[in-house]
């Protein structure tokens, strides 16, 4: 009897122990993934702050200062006397802001289309194995690594209607009888700064979309082949359905890009000749840094982020209900 009792007492004190341990066990997993946990938060710390320090403090400033009658006075007396919509008032109700409306709409598509449609080209024709393709695929990268002023200094000098290299080509092969003015019309400006701004674009471009490419499995060109799919077939119907992802990513990141640009117009005209390059860029920093009026130069760079915003957002709405259908 004492010795069954004994026994018995043993198996409470055992399955006791059992759970004290898996209290025990539990703790210390939750503990290990809190500190799993926080030794990912203090990863992540920095680039947070950076994030919010370099982007988050200036979005924020710049919407309040759309906001404020802020000019080189307030510098020195602290004072930014809060203005409502005045601001805004002043750009909608200015007589260039049509204008830089419509430049900017131009500038970006033709952007856009030339940059894209080169750029797919070159991936396209990089894609086949051929002597040098390499070297050639590197040397297309030389745009990106000049530095944006140098490349627009060559270009402005290739664009000029006396000198420039470009209409000495064009008239030498006939194809113009006079020079063109490429950089002082009004009718012609406009396109002089879309041809340089696909030049410095092309890289991106053709970068992304040959990595694009070459995540495309070769047996699906095989098993398209054998139905008849070769050619144009082989584009519309392999490529181009595997290729959408890369291509969103491409045109919203090309648009966002170039709806800010903004040092390759002021190095090459300025915003000019009578406002037939001036964007919404150029009209945010002229007023900001030759007006000195900072307040309305952030109301108009407030319309661009909104617009940048909104594109970007309907773009991607738009491309995520079609890859569902």
């Amino acid at each position: 009897m004492t010795t069954t009792a004994t026994l018995e007492g043993r198996d409470v004190a055992a399955r006791g122990d059992g759970r004290g341990g898996d209290h025990h066990g539990d703790r210390a997993r939750r503990r290990a993934r809190a500190r799993e946990k926080a030794a990912q938060w203090l990863f992540l710390a920095p680039a947070i702050v950076y994030v919010l320090v370099f982007f988050g403090y200036p979005v924020v400033k710049n919407l309040t200062m759309g906001f404020q009658e802020y000019t080189t006075r307030t510098f020195y007396t602290g004072e930014a006397p809060w203005v409502g919509f005045a601001n805004y008032a002043e750009v909608f109700r200015s007589s260039i802001f049509g204008t830089t409306v419509v430049n900017t709409v131009l500038f970006t598509v033709g952007s856009i289309v030339g940059q894209f449609v080169l750029g797919l080209l070159l991936a396209l024709y990089f894609k086949r194995r051929f002597p040098l393709s390499n070297m050639m695929r590197s040397l297309l990268l030389l745009p990106w690594l000049l530095p944006v002023i140098a490349g627009t200094s060559v270009w402005k000098w290739m664009l000029d209607q006396d000198s420039g290299v470009l209409n000495q080509v064009l008239r030498g092969l006939h194809l113009v009888s006079d020079p063109v003015p490429w950089l002082t019309s009004p009718d012609v400006a406009l396109l002089g700064v879309v041809i340089v701004n696909v030049w410095l674009g092309i890289p991106f471009n053709s970068a992304l979309l040959y990595s694009g490419l070459q995540d495309i499995p070769d047996e699906l060109y095989e098993a398209g082949a054998l139905d008849g799919a070769t050619g144009w077939k082989a584009f519309w119907h392999i490529t181009w359905p595997n290729l959408r992802g890369v291509v969103n990513v491409v045109l919203v990141l090309g648009v966002i890009y170039t709806l800010k640009v903004l040092d390759i117009i002021l190095g090459l005209t300025g915003g000019g000749p009578a406002n037939a390059t001036q964007t919404l860029a150029t009209d945010s920093y002229r007023r900001s840094f030759t007006e000195f009026s900072f307040g309305t130069g952030a109301a108009v760079s407030n319309v661009l982020i909104v617009v940048s915003l909104v594109f970007a957002v309907v773009y991607l709405r738009v491309n995520r209900r079609a890859v569902d259908e």
